[in-house]
């Protein structure tokens, strides 16, 4: 294994300690709305301080993007290190009990992401990739769907929380979606959709407004496990674009052609 992305799972853990001990206690939690429908916690700030911790002590001279604290200070476009964080992606999920949540963590490096882990506290399960070495499932490899008619797949996607006139231009993307799927579900964390998508759990994934630490490791394990990611048109420009559609190849075609009319 990577040494990289043992230090990386490694932190992911230790984020995933923190989080853990917090779900037994929701009462407790402090909440605060970054804007509406849009939480953060008490738990995303701690399990992301932790996780920073573990890997700028591994890697002193590495930036950080991270959702809650953002950029680092020396995070600059020659910054050849990035780790990309997400501390707990389906917070809302988290906050419910509901238990479909996770910690995503990924490197990139010079541009490229070489290494992702999502792991989900829940399900002790432990996604891992590291870029030409393939995408694993608690050391188990894993490989998308063969599945090759979208008519006969399980389609993933996230609808728009924050507002409404995002909702009313996904609706028409729902239901063109809707009719041409076998199902679509709304599990509500981007990044363990993505883990699906790599272990074929789900045949494909679509989602509007993703940030990039949604997508950066599920991009990686959905590449390394056969599969690809793109942007609505198909192209692949989609980290910082947000727009993201991700399945085995024969699906992403069929994808892109009932939503390149919404990109």
């Amino acid at each position: 294994m990577h040494p990289m992305l043992n230090t990386a799972i490694k932190a992911a853990r230790r984020g995933a300690t923190i989080i853990n001990r917090a779900s037994f206690d929701l009462d407790r939690i402090d909440i605060t709305e970054k804007q509406h429908n849009d939480y953060v916690s008490d738990v995303d700030k701690s399990a992301e301080a932790a996780i920073i911790e573990v890997l700028s002590s591994a890697y002193p001279s590495h930036a950080f993007l991270a959702e809650e604290s953002g950029e680092s200070a020396n995070l600059n476009p020659n910054s050849e290190f990035v780790w990309i964080i997400d501390p707990l992606d389906g917070t809302t999920n988290f906050l419910h009990g509901f238990p479909q949540y996770c910690v995503s963590i990924a490197l990139q490096q010079a541009g490229v992401i070489t290494q992702a882990v999502i792991f989900d506290p829940t399900r002790n399960e432990l996604f891992a990739a590291t870029k030409g070495a393939g995408a694993f499932l608690n050391d188990k490899r894993i490989r998308v769907t063969k599945r090759d008619k979208l008519a006969d797949s399980l389609i993933g996607t996230g609808f728009p929380f924050r507002n409404a006139t995002d909702i009313d231009n996904y609706i028409p993307m729902f239901k063109a979606m809707s009719g041409k799927c076998q199902g679509l579900r709304r599990p509500g964390s981007a990044a363990l959709d993505l883990a699906y998508v790599g272990m074929g759990r789900l045949d494909g994934f679509f989602e509007k407004g993703l940030k990039p630490w949604d997508i950066a490791a599920g991009s990686l394990i959905v590449t390394e496990s056969g599969g690809i990611t793109g942007t609505f048109s198909g192209e692949s420009d989609y980290l910082f674009k947000g727009d993201v559609i991700s399945a085995n190849p024969k699906v992403f075609a069929q994808m892109v052609n009932i939503l390149k009319p919404f990109a």
